[in-house]
């Protein structure tokens, strides 16, 4: 059964006495707004991860045994270094310094406590059927590239056995591998993954220009960057840190650096948690945001409810039916960018965590299939400039806190959408709850969500005090499936144009106590804000509002308190500034609508609505409503 809602007008206000500017902090455990500590992910001591020895690079040429390789042998004068039919081995700790071509193996296989350092001066070593550098045993192994020189590491194309242990990349290591120095080092794997660290991996220094059929750099506890240049191009992730056992390893760090990534699956993926200092990064993934269809809006069905969401219609859909995770950047842990330069095209979520993600600097310009940022947990943005080109949902988290930065996106479907849980949720229940959200196109949509399902969960919700937020959204603007707090800056919101959608939409309540909110669109579903202090707030159904026409508020002596061009056609306008007080009258011009206003009475109605169903199957009655799946 399909029901039509009613628009309504409403104009009015909200008042009190909080001072706004500073912005609040937000205690994710009950979803409150306090003055206690902020969310947002602690940054690690990045010095704690490379030693003095992993920067330097440093080495006396003068006296390195010095290994001379030539076609499918090598001379050598040490003792520690056995040259056999295709392999060379190194048994004792040193530096040891390659030149030439070879074709065949180095392996270092030396005591569990020595530290060998192999300087590459012009250095090509090709494996035709196995790694080209294996690192059996070592306590660290130490890759350096002579200055100004160009290396090369490579596999033939095939790995076949020579021990016990399941060799699969051109450089392999079972123990501690450092990559630095000043030179270049190409590495090929047509087979296998480009450089494997079952321990840790660190890259302090030099260029390296990767291409694997699987993953470009591999790592069991953790991948450390700085001061380096990484050119991947991977059938599969092109940086991954991965622990099966140790769910505390698995980690990535880059303190600095270039990283070009080209990868069917995700650009960096971390195991645990993944944080990025600065650098400037362009990642490519599964094809980019161009191999993903993106729709809103088409049949909506409804439910009963306080204020539901909405039901199916909307799509988000690959052009293939991989499982393979085609991510920009992606943490299982805690996800913390703080500075750097990010140009991301990916066909699933650029920026995701299955925990917390923060956003405290940097410039980033991010284009997805999926949604630009996502985090099963907290999002939070408080620095930074951050421009969402294309996404399905612009920014996403259980909770969602703006308190600084200059961020701009582009959605299909929400622009802000604080949901809760996975991003790969099943339909939630029928009845009771506040229903759920329905699984993406391609994924489960006929089982229980393990996320999204509880719509009126206080830890759901959107807390805004500060920074510059301008969004065009396709769907709902600002979209919290709990609350909505405005506390400061300034956002802009231009939204949906088909009246299944709202320029705002909340579940439990929308409060403002200060900087600027406007958010325009359709009028079918607009809200207003329930609740105020310092400054009031208006909902006006302008009629048809044209893309390009001027808003501008005036007060009643004409002194200007607010202007805008909206960039798309609208039917309605939410609006609250400084300026807006009990008892005032107004001047909304809306293009070549003018409406005069009178604040004298507190807005009341403005948040009912219809519950939510999916397009497909029920989405939930009763509570809050619920938002239905995505066909």
């Amino acid at each position: 059964m399909k029901f039509r809602a009613l628009a309504i007008l409403l104009a009015g206000l909200m008042l009190a006495g909080c001072a706004r500017g500073g912005g609040p902090n937000v205690d994710i455990g009950d979803g409150t707004v306090t003055a206690g500590e902020a969310v947002t992910v602690a940054p690690v001591d990045m010095s704690e991860h490379f030693s003095d020895r992993d920067r330097s690079g440093e080495y006396d040429a003068a006296s390195a045994i010095r290994i001379e390789l030539s076609g499918s042998t090598a001379v050598c004068a040490s003792k520690a270094v056995q040259i056999g039919t295709g392999g060379i081995t190194i048994t004792d700790e040193g530096v040891y310094l390659l030149t030439g071509d070879y074709a065949g193996m180095v392996i270092v296989d030396a005591e569990k406590t020595d530290k060998v350092q192999l300087v590459l001066d012009g250095a090509s070593i090709t494996s035709a059927a196995s790694a080209a550098l294996y690192v059996k045993q070592a306590d660290k192994v130490f890759v350096t590239l002579a200055e100004g020189s160009e290396n090369l590491l490579a596999n033939g194309g095939s790995f076949v056995a020579i021990d016990e242990n399941s060799i699969d990349g051109a450089v392999f290591a079972k123990d501690d591998l450092t990559l630095n120095g000043k030179g270049t080092l190409t590495v090929n794997s047509p087979a296998g993954h480009g450089v494997v660290a079952k321990d840790e991996l660190v890259i302090a220094g030099g260029s390296y220009v990767v291409t694997a059929a699987s993953h470009g750099f591999s790592a069991n506890d953790s991948i450390c960057v700085a001061d380096a240049a990484l050119t991947v191009t991977a059938g599969k992730d092109g940086l991954k840190a991965e622990h099966d056992e140790d769910a505390a390893l698995g980690y990535i760090v880059i303190e600095s650096g270039a990283v070009t990534v080209v990868a069917d699956g995700d650009g960096l993926s971390a195991g645990a948690y993944l944080q990025i200092a600065d650098g400037a990064f362009n990642l490519t993934t599964g094809g980019g945001h161009g191999t993903v269809s993106q729709s809103a809006g088409g049949d909506w069905s409804w439910g009963f409810g306080g204020r539901g969401g909405m039901g199916g219609g909307s799509s988000a859909s690959t052009s293939t039916t991989s499982d393979t995770s085609a991510k920009g950047i992606k943490a299982a842990g805690d996800l913390l960018i703080s500075g750097g330069s990010f140009v991301i095209d990916a066909a699933d979520d650029a920026l995701h965590s299955n925990a917390n993600l923060t956003v405290a600097g940097g410039t980033l310009s991010l284009a997805s299939g999926d949604d630009g940022i996502h985090a099963d947990a907290a999002t939070v943005v408080s620095g930074g400039k951050i421009d969402i080109t294309s996404s399905y949902e612009g920014i996403e988290g259980q909770s969602i806190t703006i308190s600084g930065g200059e961020t701009s996106l582009v959605a299909s479907d929400d622009g802000l959408n604080a949901a809760g849980g996975a991003d790969s949720s099943g339909f939630g229940g029928f009845f009771g709850g506040g229903g759920g959200r329905g699984g993406k196109s391609g994924e489960p949509g006929a089982v229980p969500g393990d996320g999204f399902a509880q719509g009126g969960d206080g830890d759901m919700f959107i807390a805004i005090s500060g920074g510059k937020l301008v969004i065009d959204a396709g769907g709902d603007g600002v979209d919290s499936n709990g609350s909505l707090t405005v506390s400061g800056g300034a956002t802009y919101v231009a939204g949906p144009t088909n009246s299944g959608n709202g320029p705002l939409d909340y579940t439990t309540g929308a409060s403002i106590s200060g900087g600027i909110f406007i958010a325009v669109g359709a009028a079918g579903m607009a809200q207003n804000f329930s609740s105020a202090e310092n400054q009031g707030a208006i909902m006006v159904n302008t009629g048809n509002g044209s893309a390009g026409s001027e808003i501008v508020l005036t007060d009643a002596s004409g002194a200007e308190l607010f202007r805008w061009t909206s960039p798309k056609a609208y039917t309605s306008v939410v609006l609250s500034c400084p300026g807006l007080t009990q008892g005032g009258s107004y001047t909304l011009k809306t293009g070549e609508t003018t409406t005069e206003i009178t604040l004298d009475q507190l807005i009341s109605g403005s948040s009912g609505g219809f519950g939510g169903m999916p397009g497909e199957m029920p989405g939930g009655f009763g509570g809050g409503g619920g938002r239905g799946g995505r066909k």
